[in-house]
């Protein structure tokens, strides 16, 4: 619903692309592409892809046209390969809602290339820092890297109620806050039993997932920065850092 409503989110969206300007070309992973190794968007022209139910309907008309980029495919599933992670390019797949949403208020001119990345939450965390990492080259080529997910995500939990903000998910944001301000990578990687409420924020990891991609992306001398920390419908963070 963001997509229709963004709210203070889509404030927090649209003022982080004035401040990181046009890049040459935008790679995202989104939680809503799930694979078994790591795949790519190669089609010149994504399609907007509805990936969801029973909502609105203004919702299936929004479009997100933005080019997409083939060569930006092909090298960073030539990166992946090299570092020994298998990959490959999907020239049919489109843009989802997990990619599309954000970049509709950072980018609302959609006239910057954009190439999705999907997770493989059987492989995990650590996984998904490795791939980040095998990528990080891709950001001194002009191309801004992007996880899409949320902080926390229990959709069981926010259908019982929409009140204030619930103190586990507040207590698990700033256990992450202060694990990334640490650089304890590992404490992170092992979240489901290191932090407070890992469980309950993610039953699964696929929301949390993009999170990791970002963080093994980031340039290692990358200081962490939180731009947006609200908690929306009481249980869902919708946290926003920047690693620069």
């Amino acid at each position: 619903m963001h997509a229709l409503e963004p709210g203070p989110a889509g404030e927090a969206w649209k003022a982080l692309g004035r401040r990181l300007g046009k890049p040459r070309a935008i790679l995202i992973a989104s939680a809503h592409w799930e694979t078994d190794l790591p795949m790519l968007t190669g089609s010149a022209q994504p399609q907007t892809i509805h990936d969801f139910y029973n909502f609105p309907e203004p919702l299936y008309r929004l479009r997100y046209p933005a080019p997409g980029a083939p060569e930006i495919a092909q090298r960073a599933q030539k990166l992946l390969q090299d570092a020994g992670i298998g990959a490959s390019i999907d020239a049919r797949r489109g843009l989802d809602h997990g990619a599309w949403t954000p970049l509709l208020y950072a980018y609302p001119e959609a006239d910057v290339p954009v190439v999705q990345v999907s997770v493989q939450p059987a492989l995990g965390p650590r996984h998904h820092v490795a791939v980040g990492n095998s990528l990080k080259s891709l950001s001194d080529e002009g191309v801004l890297v992007i996880g899409s997910g949320h902080m926390t995500h229990n959709l069981r939990d926010w259908s019982r109620g929409r009140g204030e903000p619930a103190p586990y998910a507040r207590e698990f944001q700033q256990w992450v806050k202060q694990q990334l301000e640490s650089k304890d990578i590992e404490a992170l990687v092992d979240y489901r039993s290191r932090s407070p409420h890992g469980v309950r924020a993610h039953p699964t990891d696929e929301h949390f997932l993009p999170l990791f991609f970002a963080l093994g992306a980031a340039p290692g001398r990358a200081q962490p920065e939180r731009v947006y920390d609200a908690i929306d419908s009481g249980v869902l963070a919708m946290d926003a850092y920047v690693f620069n």
